[in-house]
């Protein structure tokens, strides 16, 4: 899997002339620098914005607290770097995955708009002649992710929370699973636009709160980031002889690490969050391929890189523990008891955003698999179901099960990419020619800024001249 994933991102990197050079900027405004300007989305759609945060919600979940920690802990200061290595040719991934399902997405009987790697496959294939084929992969590919995510991911993120939160706070994992429950329920039952305002409101300010949390962290231990980073990169390429003589040992868990870890973080080449970035309402896919990017730079370049530092910079990746607890025992080294309290509440806002993310995801396989609401409304109640069941379970196999699914999620979705790449380098293209012409409404604000510094136009001018 991380050969098919690393080995997809680098082909996609160099025939798209690097992407996600090009267009991260595009990216970040589009996104970001449109916060305060906002319009409403068209009926049964996302703005750009809210399909980010739905997409960011589902990528930073356990994984960035725990998995990076496990990732550092198994191979090594060395696996950070790589971590960032598959985030970056990710970017170039799940920038083909969002064009995609922008280019295919469709409204269903309901007006809501859906897509992802079901309906680019099936759609994308029978344009090549590959009907059967491209349905055949696209009903494997909807079966896995309801599998992976919709119950047998959403089980461990519940896990998860209970855990930690008894942990740090002793309440009992069954009032956990009770509360975390009746909250997923109340938001799935809102449908698409409640998911979307609730990852608006709570993905920036869970984001801003472990970020500032880190960066107190290495501000108490700041005489240390410098020589973390210089360890980071000094791991990353040492080769070192180990017991019996063996050469590259370091090296090679340091890759296997980094790049497992950071593959299943930020989710690029899995398919999962292409079903959020489908229903953005954007003038062109290559704008909202371009806002998938900075997800994947916040998922793995911001957050993961947080926990790492905060992890090497206090040594607690050499304590002995596993995962959560590695992290929890690195801000106890900063924060005394509250250390502790500050990860698990982080782990709860992480997780949940997670379940909701995954949820949404699933629930669009689903539609795509079955026509009739009552499936759904039967969907709706199991996930529930395995959310609470989750809370109170003891779940090693069912953690393994997870990552197996995910990576056979993997599987379909990338045969998809290949196939359907050269679209996107033709959408790529059409983008720059609709740019160049005037014909992207949605950067006349651009050019209006430029063209009033360099001619002093007034706004009532400009705006006739549009």
């Amino acid at each position: 899997m991380m050969v098919a994933l690393v080995g997809f991102g680098l082909v996609s990197t160099i025939y798209l002339g690097f992407a996600q050079l090009k267009r991260i900027k595009l990216g970040w405004n589009e996104s970001f620098g449109k916060i305060f300007h906002k319009k409403d989305s068209k009926e049964g759609s996302l703005s750009s914005f809210q399909a980010l945060a739905t997409s960011i919600a589902a990528q930073v979940g356990t994984g960035n607290i725990g998995g990076v920690a496990a990732a550092i802990s198994s191979g090594g200061p060395g696996a950070m770097f790589w971590m960032w290595v598959t985030a970056l040719v990710g970017m170039s991934t799940i920038f083909v995955e969002a064009t995609l399902a922008q280019k295919y997405r469709k409204k269903d009987k309901n007006g809501q708009l859906v897509g992802g790697p079901a309906y680019y496959i099936s759609q994308g294939f029978d344009n090549k002649g590959m009907k059967t084929f491209g349905k055949g992969l696209a009903k494997i590919y909807a079966v896995l992710i309801v599998l992976a995510l919709g119950f047998i991911g959403n089980m461990v993120q519940s896990n998860s929370i209970a855990t930690s939160v008894n942990t740090a706070f002793g309440i009992p994992t069954i009032a956990v699973g009770v509360i975390i429950a009746i909250v997923s329920a109340l938001i799935f039952i809102g449908g698409m636009q409640r998911i979307g305002k609730f990852a608006e409101l709570v993905v920036p300010f869970m984001a801003l709160f472990y970020i500032i949390g880190s960066l107190v962290a290495m501000f108490i231990f700041r005489s240390h980031i410098i020589p973390t980073i210089s360890l980071i990169f000094k791991e990353a390429f040492t080769f070192h002889a180990v017991a019996g003589g063996a050469v590259g040992y370091s090296i090679k868990s340091a890759i296997r690490y980094g790049v497992a870890r950071g593959l299943f973080s930020n989710e690029a080449g899995l398919g999962s969050t292409p079903n959020s970035h489908a229903v953005a309402d954007v003038s062109h896919p290559v704008v909202q391929g371009s806002v998938a990017m900075v997800g994947v730079f916040i998922d793995t370049i911001i957050i993961c890189s947080a926990t790492g530092l905060v992890v090497i910079a206090t040594g607690a990746y050499q304590s002995g523990a596993q995962g959560v607890m590695i992290t929890m025992n690195a801000f106890s080294e900063m924060f005394g008891n509250y250390g502790s309290k500050f990860v698990a509440s982080a782990l709860v806002f992480f997780s949940l955003t997670t379940v909701i993310g995954w949820y949404y995801f699933a629930e669009n396989n689903i539609k795509y698999l079955f026509k009739s609401d009552n499936v759904d409304k039967v969907f709706k109640v199991m996930v529930v179901v395995f959310i609470l069941s989750g809370s109170v379970l003891k779940v090693p196999l069912v953690w393994e099960l997870a990552d197996m699914f995910n990576a056979a999620m993997a599987i379909p979705n990338i045969i998809g990419l290949v196939v359907l790449l050269n679209e996107v380098k033709q959408m790529n293209e059409d983008y720059e020619k609709q740019l160049n012409l005037g014909k992207i409404p949605q950067y006349h604000y651009v050019y209006e800024q430029k063209y009033k510094r360099a001619n002093g136009v007034n706004e009532k001018v400009f705006g006739k001249m549009i």
